[in-house]
């Protein structure tokens, strides 16, 4: 799949469709997958991509997609998706309302980062793809976030004797992405984001952080949501057979375990198995300014 598995590639291609926008901007485009994803959904609407390298330069050495109807910033004319002027590219693509705008991130960044940013610039539409549970990942995840103790299901405890831990253990048996009591916490017992850091880059700049700043991260994040809704695995790890994620952490499948019959009609049979090993809580996200 090229960066992004069925699982997520539903889901972009739900969202763009549902909401249906005049403008769908991706950060992070790798082999150009998103960007054919969000083609196949919206046909006529324009993408401005952002990418570090440019998808035409993997063509040489297999399956990439450009967009003919894409605007990309990308290879030497890469900008940082916070450093792009947003009202020059809204002047130049005739759009008026910032609400009309979808932005896909899958850029590997703090994702805290990325929504003061497009906060800053006015939009109200994100999708971030990797939306790392706590203990793993390679950036800050939203989801790392509101894992608080005040939040239904948030919160861990460290003490290696605790229901939790033994629960971990047995997980982590089972899932290749289910983290023990051990790999969950880092030194004094800090369990939040990863092991007690804030992750960005691609886990090339970590910084240690205290539950306080997490907590407060927390809080402004809800001040700032409107609607925060992960997407759903596509069908449960019966019918996929995917051994990397733990269900236990994730919302409901939309196909059901012991529903093959649905499973088949659908055609999700004839997939490969490791087309649905790719999913982290792909999370939509939509916010607005405090006090607006």
């Amino acid at each position: 799949m090229y960066g992004m598995g069925f699982d997520h590639s539903f889901g972009l291609w739900f969202i763009s469709r549902w909401l249906k926008p005049e403008l769908m901007i991706e950060s992070g485009a790798f082999k150009g997958h998103s960007t054919w994803v969000m083609r196949q959904a919206m046909p006529y609407t324009p993408i401005v991509s952002l990418s570090p390298r440019h998808p035409e330069k993997y063509l040489a050495k297999g399956p990439a997609y450009v967009d003919g109807n894409c605007t990309y910033f990308a290879g030497k004319d890469f900008v940082d998706f916070g450093s792009v002027n947003w009202g020059n590219v809204m002047k130049k693509h005739g759009i008026t309302d910032l609400s009309q705008v979808l932005i896909f991130f899958d850029d590997h960044q703090n994702e805290l980062k990325r929504v003061k940013q497009a906060l800053k610039a006015g939009f109200r539409h994100l999708v971030f793809e990797d939306n790392y549970d706590t203990g793993t990942g390679d950036h800050y995840s939203l989801r790392q976030i509101c894992d608080q103790f005040y939040i239904r299901g948030g919160g861990h405890s460290c003490f290696k004797e605790s229901d939790e831990a033994r629960i971990r253990r047995n997980r982590n048996k089972l899932w290749e992405k289910a983290v023990d009591t051990k790999q969950l916490c880092g030194p004094n017992d800090a369990w939040w984001g990863v092991r007690g850091e804030v992750r960005d880059n691609f886990n090339h700049s970590n910084k240690a952080i205290s539950f306080q700043e997490h907590f407060r991260n927390s809080r402004f994040l809800e001040s700032i949501l409107d609607v925060y809704w992960e997407l759903p695995p596509v069908a449960g790890p019966s019918l996929t057979h995917q051994t990397r994620y733990d269900p236990a952490r994730a919302s409901s499948p939309i196909v059901e375990d012991g529903r093959f019959g649905l499973f088949k009609r659908l055609g999700l049979d004839r997939l490969e198995t490791s087309v649905f090993n790719g999913y982290t809580q792909m999370v939509y996200l939509q916010i607005s300014k405090q006090g607006s």
